[in-house]
């Protein structure tokens, strides 16, 4: 995403701040301080920024998007937080082996070119031992999950419209299923791998 579609997603997204602060809270319950994150396409930053807020964790973003990049330091700058949000393919990712050690992709994997070059390249850059977790929107949602969480997002009438449409005719298309995802993960060596499916959606977590 780029330009004006970018910032329509940011300002849509933007309501769903407690989502970002329950996984957030969830992902430093686990960890200890001074972890090292990598947010794998964070879009406009939400949740790099609510890892990053209490300083016990140095959080990087790296997104595709030229314009998400912006907005995802422009939203840390106003928040007085400090992240490192940096623009890269996540098929070919600019960092080291072994270099993180949690990598979170949330809403974000249906959209990559080449899934399983980005779960191979996940892996690389984790330190062993270190873990991660996909979260996407689950192929076999239905109209009725997909309303109920457009809804808590406190949307007015015509965006949660224009949201649910997006859903419905955009991003299930593009979506996995639990199966479709097993099958990607086998594909690459991580020591462990689950799939647990939430509402809506999925999370695949593995660790190297």
């Amino acid at each position: 995403m780029e330009g004006s579609v970018a910032r329509w997603y940011e300002k849509t997204t933007r309501k769903d701040m407690r989502e970002y602060t329950r996984l957030a809270r969830r992902i430093d319950a686990m960890l200890p301080a001074g972890s090292s994150v990598l947010e794998v396409a964070p879009g406009p930053g939400f949740l790099s920024i609510e890892l990053a807020r209490d300083g016990r964790h140095r959080v990087t973003g790296l997104d595709i998007s030229h314009t998400f990049v912006e907005l995802a330091r422009n939203n840390a700058a106003a928040e007085g937080v400090d992240a490192d949000f940096q623009q890269g393919n996540a098929s070919a990712m600019p960092f080291a082996d072994n270099s993180f050690d949690f990598i979170v992709c949330r809403a974000a994997f249906k959209n990559f070119s080449e899934p399983v070059k980005a779960i191979q390249e996940m892996q690389r850059v984790l330190r062993p031992g270190a873990q991660g977790v996909i979260g996407d929107l689950r192929r076999d949602s239905s109209m009725r999950e997909i309303t109920n969480y457009v809804d808590s997002m406190e949307t007015n009438v015509f965006n949660g419209l224009i949201v649910k449409a997006t859903f419905w005719f955009m991003l299930l298309p593009r979506a996995y299923s639990a199966d479709q995802f097993r099958q990607m993960l086998a594909q690459v060596p991580f020591a462990i791998t689950r799939i647990d499916e939430v509402p809506v959606g999925l999370e695949a977590w593995f660790q190297k």
